[in-house]
């Protein structure tokens, strides 16, 4: 497909209701970068691009100027197997992103659940990174790939070690603490109860991990008491 039939079958598809509900879930959206598309018509029109095997033109035009667009790159780095490939692509897009939604949307688990060795030489080099979006990416990639058999407390000290004024960074320090806690609660409380976090996202992780049903009601009790 073309980039101009792409876009103008995201228009075929535009929900204005749907549009409203975006606008108000993601802040910082132009209202006039938002054509309105439900994710599971994105995602079909998105299976139709891959099938076509013509969408190399549309990766290369990057930024988009839709929300939509921007959700589609993401779906086809999903899709990527190689790894080399993916990370090409992923230096080339993220710079652009500039929304919570857009950045947490890219897991191409294929790729990265198979190279772990290589995963976290690119994931500390995205956290060292000035734009707002590649560094919570960073955080995400270890959150989501290096808490279970691969987790080394040395992860949590380089989290932790982070400070940014910018709320969608510590929120991610956030959510990041709360699953480690959930999964490594003995390599992680004293994280906690050593204030090793800013108080924000000291306060924050604390209230995401008494919401999380993987915390037993005594690990909630006792993290209550280190508020």
């Amino acid at each position: 497909m073309t980039n101009e039939e792409i876009r103008n079958r995201l228009f075929e598809l535009k929900d204005e209701k749907y549009k409203d509900f975006t606008l108000k879930i993601i802040p910082g959206l132009e209202p006039d970068n938002v054509i309105g598309v439900r994710t599971p018509k994105v995602a079909q029109l998105t299976k139709e691009i891959i099938k076509s095997g013509d969408y190399s033109s549309f990766l290369d035009d990057c930024p988009h100027k839709y929300y939509e667009e921007m959700g589609i790159h993401v779906a086809i780095i999903n899709l990527m197997k190689d790894y080399d490939s993916v990370i090409r692509e992923i230096d080339r897009f993220i710079p652009y992103v500039d929304n919570w939604a857009t950045c947490d949307g890219i897991k191409p688990r294929k790729a990265f659940s198979k190279n772990c060795d290589r995963l976290i030489i690119d994931a500390k080099r995205w956290i060292k990174s000035e734009h707002i979006y590649t560094k919570r990416f960073g955080i995400e990639m270890i959150m989501n790939f290096f808490l279970d058999d691969n987790f080394k407390r040395e992860y949590n000290d380089l989290v932790a070690s982070i400070r940014s004024d910018e709320y969608y960074i510590n929120m991610m320090i956030a959510w990041y603490f709360a699953t480690a806690l959930a999964k490594q609660y003995n390599d992680t409380i004293p994280f906690i109860e050593n204030r090793r976090l800013d108080e924000w996202t000291h306060k924050k992780t604390i209230q995401k991990a008494r919401e999380s049903y993987r915390i037993t009601e005594e690990q909630k009790e006792y993290l209550k008491s280190l508020k």
